[in-house]
């Protein structure tokens, strides 16, 4: 039986959270186990509230107190993590885990260190979004690739799935969206059977709440090249 453990950071999402986790749980695979760890960053609104009503969605919750990024949060997550594979899902409704079967078949089939979900590479659904996000997308995944000799289609897709002890979180600095380059450039140095499967993207707009804003990107270009050559 393989574990896995779902990390479910979230911030102000009292609109998607119990959808989120209800999805989560509904998912079954022959052969894996989940454990779903949810990090409230702080909410200001019924985010908390409403996992804590629900301690049948989630196998571990963490309140923080204030706001602190969601760096801050999954390292959270990581600590309290026992699964032999990491999976990062974001708590808004833009990743749906219907995909997880799709995700764990490098695993189950072929003993996978890392399994990258891209929204690039042929899904059946993908929302049509924001042109320049795209841009930034396609340069951030070139420039990894070219520092990492690596095919990926979209390294800063949500689902990044590793083998945990590819990844020691103790030694993560990173507490910006630039964390998971941070992530990916230490576990792809350690792996030795990396993939990439097709998911499903339901995107969200600004008014709809999405958070990423094109400024991030620089801290993610510098995270990659300092984890190559520093």
């Amino acid at each position: 039986m393989i574990r896995v453990s779902i990390v479910v950071p979230a911030y102000n999402e009292a609109s998607s959270i119990i959808e989120l986790l209800e999805r989560v749980k509904a998912v079954s695979i022959p052969g894996v186990a989940f454990e779903t760890i949810v990090i409230d960053d702080g909410s200001t609104d019924d985010t908390r509230k409403l996992v804590e009503a629900h301690p049948d969605l989630w196998s571990q919750f963490i309140p923080q107190e204030r706001n602190r990024g969601k760096g801050a949060a999954v390292l959270a997550g990581l600590a309290h993590a026992t699964g032999d594979y990491i999976l990062f899902q974001d708590a808004d409704l833009e990743y749906d885990p219907q995909d997880y079967p799709v995700l764990l078949e490098p695993v189950l089939k072929l003993d996978a260190d890392i399994v990258m979900g891209s929204r690039f590479r042929a899904p059946r659904i993908t929302r049509v979004s924001y042109f320049w996000h795209l841009v930034g997308n396609k340069l951030i995944t070139l420039l990894f690739n070219a520092f990492n000799n690596l095919t990926f289609t979209d390294i800063y897709s949500c689902y990044l799935l590793y083998r945990r002890k590819l990844v020691d979180y103790r030694q993560l600095r990173s507490l910006g969206w630039e964390q998971q380059a941070e992530i990916l450039s230490i576990a792809v140095r350690n792996a030795k059977a990396l993939y990439e499967v097709p998911i499903n993207y339901y995107g969200r707009s600004y008014g709809e709440g999405k958070k990423i804003r094109g400024y991030h990107a620089l801290a993610v270009f510098w995270m990659i090249i300092k984890k190559r050559f520093i």
